[in-house]
């Protein structure tokens, strides 16, 4: 059970590399980030809110000891001492709350200065983080186009290895159909194999058809001499016949004679 755990978590942990992409994971890493600045501010926000309802409660309490102090100056200059008494002792309870708002003020003071100086910090961070990010992205993407431009030039990417071996298979193909053709060929030129059509005939044969051809030829070029001589010379016999018997005349037949009745 251990040894299959180990090879299922070396298997999705190979997996998992395989399907990871840096300019991803740093986008998201760069989303977490803004949103844990979006949480500091709108803490930031709530911690200055308490402060500012204090210093709205302060302001209230600090007017009613006022007013109180007040109040008990008029009834002790009336002899109403008293009066001017009870005045002061409620002055004095809103005096203990407006002390300890003053406390709680100040201590929220101090949580929102250093609220505001982390939300400050963390913002540098960011913008510093975002600026990296863009320029790890940017060169992830040139490495990634330039090792795949050199994959490509050198044969041994997905693509371009398809294209060879679909090259390579077309080229044997081609090279087994010549070989093919030659070695028929060659058969039916020696022989070894008989044309069904009768239209193929082996070298000794062609050149024996050559040469009675050329024969047959040539005799019957020397039976046009022969006849073309002949004519020339029946021709010139009968010119030569023509010409020796001028000035001889022609031999009168005799003409038929009709007796009258």
């Amino acid at each position: 059970m251990k040894r299959m755990g180990m090879i299922f978590r070396a298997k999705a942990n190979k997996a998992l590399d395989r399907a990871e992409d840096p300019r991803e994971t740093l986008d998201y890493s760069y989303q977490k980030q803004l949103e844990l600045l979006q949480k500091v501010r709108r803490g930031v926000a709530d911690v200055a809110t308490s402060r500012k309802r204090l210093e709205l409660q302060l302001n209230q309490l600090q007017g009613q000891s006022a007013k109180l102090e007040d109040q008990g100056r008029k009834a002790l200059a009336l002899g109403r001492e008293d009066l001017a008494r009870e005045a002061l002792t409620r002055r004095s309870a809103l005096q203990q709350q407006v002390t300890d708002l003053e406390t709680q003020h100040q201590t929220l003071q101090g949580e929102e200065e250093k609220l505001t100086l982390a939300a400050q910090r963390l913002q540098a961070k960011v913008d510093a983080f975002r600026t990296k990010k863009e320029t790890i992205k940017a060169t992830y993407t040139a490495a990634q186009a330039q090792t795949r431009i050199g994959e490509a030039f050198s044969g041994i990417s997905e693509e371009m290895g398809d294209v060879g071996l679909a090259i390579q298979r077309a080229e044997d193909k081609t090279a087994q159909l010549q070989a093919r053709a030659g070695a028929i060929d060659e058969l039916m030129a020696s022989g070894a194999l008989d044309d069904p059509s009768g239209m193929a005939k082996d070298d000794i044969t062609a050149e024996l058809d050559r040469l009675s051809g050329g024969s047959d030829v040539e005799l019957e070029l020397q039976r046009m001499k022969a006849e073309l001589a002949g004519g020339s010379s029946a021709g010139q016999q009968a010119i030569e016949s023509g010409q020796g018997g001028q000035g001889r005349p022609a031999p009168q037949q005799d003409q038929p004679r009709f007796d009258k009745q």
